[in-house]
């Protein structure tokens, strides 16, 4: 088998100027260090540079691939919201929605994050690769075909799978986010379809405030394509199995796809500042394993796995590697440096029973 790792250093540049995803700058808080963004390049470039460093790099096939085109990008977004993101960027940056700026050149670097995405999905759906990894930034999941939000400034997902839909290469995708935040962009993209199955597990509560809800499946042709669970905070790692093997897995083989997409946030994690849910690297080892199996098993193993948000520049680096590992079928490790403290700290078992009930009881609640 052959994996995929495509990347490109020129989108670790994408900045957005001193910026805060939750509290104003001045006053008493401090300025942002360089490059602004809680979303930084640098728990990207620590992933990348922890697979340097272990060797796991030496066994992927590593590509960067060109910018999404026009036609590709307005498969998804409208003339309109692209020729003013382009402006502004050659302007000198701004922002044009909701906690998504950019700076300079962020037009054609969100492109690029489209574009490594796209190319990612070619490359599997056309049997060049068995799997793939994009490391897209800026991320997607929350961009919406009218308007970027959430760090995510084009929907990378979505323009991938209308490529790959649009080229004959598939008829029917799933796309599964676990990011702690609700893919809403996603969702938005691929509403009142039937053709795109969009799965999202997300912490309740969380970002974005007023989606994600559990009975929001979908409108139109597309009724009872999308689904949400939102999961409690601190449901810890037994818990995601859980919803993954019970609600997430059957869906999936139900649904019988040409292609799984993983929406791959690591803001699920334990240490990770904008979540809450004690998830740790050998959960995503465990998910991706999982996840794996069942493209194995219904679609021929073609599963790519997209980068979307993941704030511990620390922590980041170990959960992707364990994401890699599986992928590739490596016995390169790299061992997790808070394994044991992850450990101490999962909700105690009643609380895991607990969080397991409330999965079953959405899962009927939904007739699923």
């Amino acid at each position: 088998m052959t994996t995929g790792f495509f990347w490109d250093e020129r989108t670790f540049w994408h900045a957005g100027g001193n910026y805060a995803a939750t509290l104003p700058l001045g006053g008493l808080v401090q300025p942002l260090a360089a490059g602004g963004l809680p979303e930084s390049a640098e728990t990207k470039r620590r992933f990348k540079n922890l697979m340097d460093v272990t060797g796991l790099t030496s066994e992927l096939d590593l590509r960067s691939a060109p910018q999404a085109t026009r036609e590709e990008l307005e498969r998804v977004h409208p003339a309109s919201y692209l020729d003013a993101f382009k402006a502004a960027s050659d302007a000198g940056g701004g922002e044009l929605g909701h906690h998504a700026p950019f700076a300079k050149d962020g037009y054609e670097i969100a492109a690029l994050s489209a574009g490594l995405a796209t190319a990612a999905v070619r490359a599997v759906t056309s049997g060049e690769l068995t799997n793939a990894y994009s490391l897209s930034r800026p991320p997607g999941h929350h961009c919406e075909p009218d308007g970027p939000m959430g760090f995510c400034l084009m929907a990378n997902i979505g323009i991938a799978i209308e490529a790959a839909l649009a080229e004959g290469r598939i008829t029917r995708a799933v796309v599964l986010d676990w990011d702690v935040h609700h893919g809403n962009g996603t969702e938005k993209v691929f509403y009142n379809r039937d053709d795109v199955l969009t799965i999202s597990l997300h912490q309740e509560g969380n970002y974005p405030l007023e989606s994600g809800a559990l009975h929001d499946r979908g409108t139109g042709a597309g009724e009872g394509y999308n689904l949400n669970l939102p999961l409690p905070p601190g449901l810890g790692h037994d818990g995601y199995l859980h919803a993954i093997d019970t609600v997430v897995i059957p869906q999936i083989k139900a649904f019988n796809p040409d292609i799984i997409i993983v929406a791959c946030g690591y803001d699920c994690a334990m240490p990770d500042p904008l979540g809450s849910m004690l998830a740790h690297a050998d959960t995503f080892r465990q998910m991706t394993a999982r996840i794996k199996q069942t493209a194995e098993n219904i679609c021929d193993g073609k599963l790519v796995v997209v980068h979307e948000g993941g704030y511990s520049e620390v922590y980041v680096p170990f959960c992707g590697h364990a994401v890699m590992e599986v992928l590739s079928d490596s016995s390169t490790t790299a061992p997790d440096p808070m394994r044991k403290a992850m450990a101490m700290r999962q909700p105690n078992p009643r609380i895991t029973a607990f969080h397991k009930q409330m999965i079953d009881d959405m899962r009927t609640e939904l007739g699923l």
